[in-house]
């Protein structure tokens, strides 16, 4: 395979990432730092952010910046995101990654697990893009990217909240879009498939369900967290900027 793109409007962009220390989230913030970005991201994992931020800046990747917050905090979200706006903007892109796909049979789901569930994988989206759409709209713009999965679409068993809330985010994108669109700011969802992530090998992406998954995509190579951060580069780059209201699959043909 040759070079990977390189995305010139992305350079000196300020982009902010929830989620960032580990897994796609990690693989986000190194490829917009890789394009010259600023990059702002947050995460309740702050032991795993500075290792990334020490191993990025060995590598010559010094325009970083970090908060330790959780997520499911909004008011304490919004502020961080206006934090890093005022630390490195104006702010051009929001990602929001951060979710928790933890596995819940319906029987054992209560009020507060429920809420949980929501909180982090919805919620956390909404209030993000509300903050982030309020700085863009004073400027020219920006991209704002969410995170669903194809576990929206196929429905996975023993995963209701989540699922739930990971279809919640492909119709908060649609809204959002049409009702930022006046605005020059931009809404798209990324619907990833089984990425290999670190967490996911530990508990979940097992030699036998890794198989199972090899039988039923096209292509039978293991999705990475890179070949997502790809797909957000070209989604918060203004070669896509006729693009919203879309959701995009990368899934090595799963659905």
């Amino acid at each position: 395979m040759g070079a990977l793109a390189n995305y010139p409007s992305l350079r000196d962009q300020c982009v902010f990432i929830t989620g960032g220390a580990t897994g796609i989230g990690a693989a986000l913030v190194k490829a917009f730092a890789q394009q010259g970005a600023k990059v702002a991201f947050v995460d309740v994992d702050a032991d795993s952010a500075n290792n990334l931020i020490a191993v990025l800046e060995a590598e010559s990747l010094t325009q970083l910046w970090f908060q330790e917050v959780d997520v499911t905090d909004s008011d304490a979200l919004q502020k961080t995101i206006e934090n890093a706006d005022g630390a490195l903007g104006p702010l051009n892109i929001l990602i929001n990654n951060a979710a928790n796909d933890m596995r819940q049979a319906p029987a054992d789901v209560t009020t507060k697990s429920w809420r949980d569930c929501m909180a982090i994988n919805l919620d956390a989206a909404f209030f993000a893009a509300q903050a982030a759409a309020r700085l863009m709209r004073e400027r020219d713009g920006g991209s704002i990217i969410n995170f669903s999965s194809i576990n929206a679409l196929l429905g996975p068993g023993n995963m209701p909240g989540y699922v739930t809330a990971k279809a919640g985010v492909v119709g908060l994108t649609k809204a959002l879009a049409r009702d930022y669109g006046s605005d020059k700011v931009r809404v798209n969802a990324i619907l990833p498939g089984w990425v290999a992530t670190e967490r996911q090998l530990q508990s979940w992406l097992t030699p036998d369900e890794e198989a199972n998954w090899m039988q039923q995509v096209a292509l039978q190579t293991r999705l990475m967290p890179e070949d997502v951060a790809n797909l957000a580069l070209f989604l918060a780059a203004t070669d896509s900027k006729m693009i919203t209201g879309q959701s995009f699959i990368i899934d090595a043909g799963r659905t």
